[in-house]
């Protein structure tokens, strides 16, 4: 953090850690979707992945917005302040690597919200209308893992490739995070991982055989770890508003 500390007290009604765990994972999985504008194969897929990362970037408004102040908080902290899944910071990588991050995530992010959405717990209300959100994400990835996957030899190729690169950042997805802890996470998970199993045997392609969990697996994020390319993608993001601080549009 730089300055003076942006987090609420988590005493509060909402629990701060989960709200900026949850936002973070948006924001930055946003600004990676963003990053895609005028790169995408199609221009339909353009309009597509910058209409996702902009519901993203709404969920983030708002859940950072329920711990400080939200400019600060995705402008002003330093990276050990960010407590998003290292799975969303992962490079974009070919249209593959990205759909397979989407897929990974959507998929995770659709079940989570269905369970918060559930009963008056603090997250319900943005949950309720993320989930419908969610649901369009996790459509948008399974469709497109079903033509990569039955398509031609390269493009299951790239699209096996992906999935095994980014399989080991999925366990920490399943870590009881702060603030959450009355989800059943080993519930979440299995339903998570029935429905990767099954999307990926309709596509043709095998599940991978990597660790998700371990020592060989990756997950630190929610700690303030992060992986080699999120200190570029922060030094992009907050370069504007650390140029020109206090400055408004």
């Amino acid at each position: 953090m730089t300055g003076t500390d942006t987090t609420r007290d988590t005493t509060r009604d909402i629990p701060a850690a989960a709200a900026l765990a949850l936002g973070d994972d948006a924001l930055i999985l946003s600004h990676r979707l963003g990053e895609w504008a005028g790169h995408a194969p199609v221009l339909e897929e353009e309009v597509a992945l910058a209409n996702i990362a902009l519901d993203l970037l709404g969920q983030a408004r708002v859940l950072l917005s329920l711990t400080g102040d939200e400019d600060e908080l995705a402008f002003l902290r330093e990276e050990r302040s960010f407590r998003n899944l290292q799975l969303v910071e992962q490079p974009n990588g070919d249209f593959a690597h990205t759909i397979a991050r989407q897929l990974f995530f959507s998929l995770y992010q659709h079940e989570l919200y269905g369970e918060l959405a559930l009963g008056d717990g603090p997250f319900a209300p943005l949950a309720a209308k993320a989930v419908k959100e969610t649901a369009y994400h996790r459509d948008h990835a399974e469709q497109w893992t079903l033509r990569l996957g039955d398509g031609t030899p390269e493009s299951r190729a790239r699209m096996r490739a992906a999935l095994d690169a980014l399989w080991r950042y999925t366990g920490e997805m399943f870590q009881p995070v702060e603030g959450l802890g009355d989800l059943d996470w080993a519930a979440l998970e299995a339903r998570w991982l029935a429905a990767v199993t099954a999307l990926l045997e309709r596509a043709g392609l095998a599940l991978p055989e990597g660790p998700r969990t371990g020592a060989w697996a990756a997950g630190a994020g929610r700690q303030g770890l992060h992986t080699e390319p999120f200190g570029r993608l922060l030094a992009e993001m907050q370069h504007l508003h650390r140029s020109h601080p206090g400055a408004s549009w």
